[in-house]
């Protein structure tokens, strides 16, 4: 039975690709940037659109890694690439996209094959559990978009 995780992929992909109660969707929101600006930074304490997105994509790789039960990317290594430094050639708008629309697809291929007592699991590196984990990347998204569509303003 996995009628709980079944609502957590439908968050989730509501969050992502739907209609979600606070506005937008988040590929919605990332495709629409005008990738001229995605670099920029508001003022000298703020962060560009590609640092976030790219913070989004850290935290969402995480979660796949710990639902894969992935041993060689241990906490370290997603605390060494979150705000990591962006390289324009190398963190383009659209491969970040793409990266993060490809993890969230494979977690929720990974979460379809699983039932509800998965949720209970404790996550590696962590103290909580799986059930926590999924709710919280949902409300990372939807924190994090709210500061891409708030940039996205200032810069427009």
């Amino acid at each position: 039975m996995n009628k709980e995780l079944q609502s957590i992929i439908g968050n989730l992909e509501k969050v992502n690709t739907g209609q979600p109660w606070y506005g937008r969707a988040v590929y919605e929101m990332l495709e629409e940037i005008d990738t001229a600006i995605v670099y920029k930074k508001p003022n000298d304490n703020s962060y560009s659109l590609a640092e976030l997105l790219y913070h989004m994509i850290t935290w969402a790789d995480f979660t796949l890694k710990r639902i894969e039960g992935d041993k060689e990317k241990d906490m370290a290594a997603f605390e060494e690439l979150d705000w990591r430094e962006i390289n324009p050639r190398i963190h383009t708008w659209e491969k970040g996209i793409s990266e993060f629309k490809g993890i969230h697809k494979k977690i929720v291929e990974l979460l379809n094959e699983k039932d509800d007592k998965f949720l209970g699991d404790i996550v590696d590196y962590r103290k909580y559990n799986f059930r926590f984990l999924l709710n919280g990347l949902i409300q990372h998204n939807i924190y994090h978009i709210g500061q891409v569509a708030y940039i996205k303003k200032l810069l427009g």
